[in-house]
C-alpha cells in the first residue's frame, strides 16, 4: 500500500521506509508538515505515519485538521513521550494509533498491519475467494491443500485487486498504490506482478483479467 511518513531525522526516516519497503509498500517521505500537506494534495494514502516535533508545528494539530476536515485517511502518530496524557491526547484528536519511539520495527509493522485492517473493517488476517484463501500476516495463498508464497509486492497488489473484487484498476493507479515517487519504475513493472500473481492464482477459481486500455480486475472464472 502507499504510506506518508512525516518525519524529520533522515536517518529514522530512511529507516523506517526501507522496512516497510521490504514489505511491499510504497514510501513518501515528507520532511516538515508543509511538504506533507502537499503530499497529501497530489496523491491518495492508505496509511500517514505522523510524528508529533516537527520543524513547522506540532503533528497533533496537523492531525486535528485533518479530521476537522473530514479527511480519514488512518494515521499512527509517533512520538518520544511515554506519557500517559500525551497518547491520550493523540487519540482523541483522532489518531488511530500512536508508537513511542524509540521502537521495534516489527512492533511498528504489526501496528500498521492492524490499523489497515480496522480501517477496512477486517477482524480476521484471512479472506477467502473464489476457491483460495488469502492470508495477509501469513503472505500466502492457499489453493486446495497447497499453500503458495507471496512476495511482497504480489501481496500487496492481491490486498488492492480484493479489496474491491470485480472492480478495474488502471496501472496508473496501481503504480501509485505500489511504488513511492523516488522509485524508479520500468514500463512494464505492472505486468511483471500481474504475471507473477496470476501464476500463483493458477488451479483457483479465481481470475486477473486484463481489460485493454482500461486496467486489471479479479473476478471468478
Amino acid at each position: 500500500m502507499r504510506f506518508l511518513l512525516v518525519e524529520d531525522s533522515d536517518e529514522l526516516a530512511a529507516a523506517v521506509a526501507s522496512r516497510l519497503a521490504m514489505d511491499g509498500h510504497g514510501v513518501d517521505r515528507a520532511g516538515t508538515l508543509g511538504e506533507a500537506k502537499e503530499f497529501l494534495a497530489t496523491a491518495p494514502y492508505d496509511l500517514i505515519l505522523l510524528d508529533i516535533s516537527l520543524p513547522d508545528g506540532d503533528g497533533r494539530d496537523f492531525l486535528a485538521r485533518e479530521r476537522a476536515a473530514r479527511r480519514n485517511t488512518p494515521v499512527i502518530m509517533m512520538t518520544a513521550s511515554a506519557s500517559v496524557s500525551d497518547r491520550v491526547s493523540t487519540l482523541d484528536q483522532g489518531a488511530d494509533d500512536y508508537i513511542t519511539k524509540p521502537f521495534d520495527f516489527a512492533e511498528l509493522q504489526a501496528r500498521c498491519r492492524a490499523v489497515l485492517r480496522r480501517h477496512q473493517g477486517v477482524a480476521d488476517s484471512r479472506q477467502h475467494y473464489a476457491g483460495f484463501i488469502f492470508d495477509a500476516l501469513a503472505a500466502n495463498i492457499t489453493i486446495g491443500d497447497e499453500v503458495r508464497e507471496l512476495r511482497a509486492r504480489e501481496l500487496r497488489l492481491l490486498e488492492i485487486l480484493l479489496s474491491r473484487p470485480g472492480q478495474a484498476y488502471s496501472k496508473p493507479h496501481l503504480i501509485d498504490r505500489l511504488f513511492s515517487f523516488d522509485e524508479e519504475i520500468s514500463d512494464n513493472a505492472i505486468e511483471v506482478y500481474v504475471g507473477r500473481l496470476r501464476r500463483k492464482l493458477e488451479g483457483s477459481g479465481a481470475r486477473l483479467e486484463t481489460l485493454r486500455g482500461v486496467g486489471y480486475r479479479l473476478i471468478p472464472e
